[in-house]
């Protein structure tokens, strides 16, 4: 099992810039597809962002294209998300997730462990 924990939401205004990071423990991090997912009140969770355990590839949902930037330092076992031009929509509980193996692209559905989640709220 792995251990997540989110940090760096808070408020801001439409426009601003936000960095979330995720710290993991337990199995190797750097092995690991990381993904980032956001939960909106009266919303279902919506899949934001992934990156593979290089670091190389990543791909996110439309709504975040050019705003969004997810990385990792392998070294600190610490994913991130970079999100700028924040707007009023981007108003969530952020969490990132790990899928259930190493070296293992999952679908959307099938990520098993989860952080607690940080609150991101974006005033207009």
């Amino acid at each position: 099992q792995v251990q997540l924990v989110e940090s760096g939401g808070g408020m801001v205004q439409a426009g601003g810039s936000l960095r979330l990071a995720c710290a993991s423990s337990g199995r190797t991090f750097s092995s690991m597809v990381m993904a980032w997912f956001r939960e909106a009140p009266g919303k279902e969770r919506e899949f934001v962002a992934h990156i593979d355990w290089s670091g190389r590839s990543t791909y996110y949902t439309d709504s975040v294209k050019g705003r969004f930037t997810i990385s990792r330092d392998n070294a600190k076992s610490t994913v991130y998300l970079q999100m700028n031009s924040l707007r009023p929509e981007d108003t969530a509980s952020y969490y990132c997730a790990a899928p259930p193996r190493r070296y293992y692209f999952p679908a959307i559905n099938e990520y098993v462990d989860w952080g607690q989640g940080t609150q991101v709220t974006v005033s207009s």
